[in-house]
């Protein structure tokens, strides 16, 4: 069976789908889960036994791809067909999302406390998570493909990146960058630092 990603007809795959024919897209939302996993066309292909070639038309939406090649392909990607399709089940889509949604995680080396405001918003194109960086922490990363935008709600942190001069940001005010170089947001204040930080695409997991 081929399912052309302009126009996607499914009916019933693995039993996880509704009787009503959906149309729809598949090739952006492949495109951030490979970005989400950090894996160039490349390296999906060779994962996926298919070539570059057939990725790259794959996600600008210009090619077809199996049920065989699909289940592949998001195999390497961590999804099933159900989970992949799973939003587009009939129904209403959660758009209000409460405090006790959220999920608690540690950022790289535990030095800041990172909460998940949006759960599974690696399907998604962006990430918004809530970053509580105490007294003399940091957040570091080693930079990825995308871009971050961040907003101190309380406290100030000091901007380092790699090719930039060090800035300093107080609460109110906020930075947006692209994310492919490393960069470092210290807390030198005696105040804890809360920042409502949204990196796309998804890179927490």
């Amino acid at each position: 069976m081929l399912l052309n990603s302009a126009s996607l007809l499914y009916k019933g795959i693995e039993g996880a789908f509704r009787s009503p024919v959906i149309i729809m897209k598949i090739g952006v939302r492949l495109k951030r889960l490979r970005l989400a996993n950090d894996l160039t066309q490349d390296e999906l292909a060779v994962r996926s036994d298919l070539t570059k070639g057939f990725i790259s038309l794959l996600e600008r939406d210009h090619t077809s791809i199996s049920i065989e090649a699909l289940a592949q392909v998001l195999e390497v990607l961590g999804f099933s067909l159900s989970e992949f399709f799973k939003d587009l089940e009939m129904g209403e889509q959660k758009v209000v999302f409460r405090a006790e949604d959220r999920v608690l995680v540690q950022g790289e080396g535990d030095e800041e406390t990172i909460e998940l405001l949006i759960p599974g918003a690696q399907r998604n194109m962006m990430d918004p998570v809530l970053v509580t960086i105490e007294p003399g922490e940091a957040s570091t990363d080693s930079g990825h493909e995308g871009e971050e935008f961040g907003m101190v709600l309380s406290g100030t942190v000091i901007l380092e990146m790699e090719g930039h001069k060090h800035q300093r940001v107080g609460k109110g005010e906020c930075f947006y960058f692209k994310a492919d170089r490393p960069h470092v947001v210290v807390n030198r204040g005696k105040r804890t630092a809360n920042i409502l930080w949204v990196v796309s695409p998804p890179v927490y997991h």
